[in-house]
């Protein structure tokens, strides 16, 4: 529960700051679910092209003023795989690890992660991520993994009664997450990120009941963009499946 309340702590009061204005106004406004699958694909692939990994793994915008970038390739130029989800997800190459252990459904996972949840919206005909909001930066904060984040799976004890898994995990992201191996390494080593995972919010919450909900807004329709290295695994006890 530690680790719930920190999440409800980190997203609460910034996120419905960001989104007083417009809390009531974007559920009035809501396109249908077929317009807004259509928007996250073609925000997706806007995303793609405007970002680049730099040396460390970091998703990392160009800049139109300095040079300095100009070097790197698009994400979308990289090996990137689309499921039939729409999730997209790019192993990072030359930095996997080898051979690596394979990731279970129900495994815990210490996380290093940047994970960024956006708004794919059409803004005067031009469709594109808007609304970021930070979930977690575990690089800029504590400098050390997640340990078990519950978007991954939430264990029994996290879980409510009248709650399924889906009201806590991120579905494109279990998926994407299993087409890549986890590393052995401790908590204080430094992070090689090792790619990256974009859910659209078809393969997120989409417009369900979940964690993220608060009394005043409901966090819907958005995507979510993983910037991550799996530090290690390990297998769950049955008491907490």
């Amino acid at each position: 529960m530690k680790k719930i309340f920190f999440y409800i702590t980190v997203l609460s009061l910034p996120f419905m700051n960001s989104c007083k204005n417009d809390s009531t106004d974007s559920e009035a406004e809501q396109v249908s679910i077929e317009t807004q699958n259509t928007y996250d694909d073609q925000a997706i692939q806007k995303y793609l092209n405007e970002n680049y990994l730099d040396t460390q793994g970091n998703i990392t915008a160009f800049s139109s003023t300095d040079a300095a970038d100009d070097n790197y390739p698009k994400l979308k130029d990289l090996n990137q795989v689309t499921l039939p989800s729409g999730v997209v997800y790019i192993v990072r190459s030359g930095v996997q690890p080898n051979p690596g252990k394979t990731i279970g459904s129900t495994d815990i996972l210490r996380l290093m992660h940047k994970t960024v949840s956006y708004m794919a919206t059409n803004t005067e005909n031009t469709i594109s991520f808007t609304s970021p909001f930070s979930i977690r930066n575990t690089m800029a904060s504590t400098g050390v993994p997640d340990v078990d984040p519950f978007f991954y799976y939430a264990k029994s004890s996290l879980r409510a009664a009248d709650k399924p898994h889906e009201y806590y995990e991120i579905e494109g992201f279990r998926e994407a997450l299993q087409h890549f191996k986890s590393y052995d390494l401790d908590d204080s080593a430094s992070y090689n990120l090792q790619g990256v995972i974009i859910v659209p919010s078809r393969a997120a919450y989409a417009r369900n009941s979940n964690f993220f909900d608060s009394s005043t807004y409901k966090f819907i329709d958005r995507s979510f963009v993983f910037n991550f290295q799996v530090y290690k695994t390990s297998d769950r006890p049955a008491g907490e499946l």
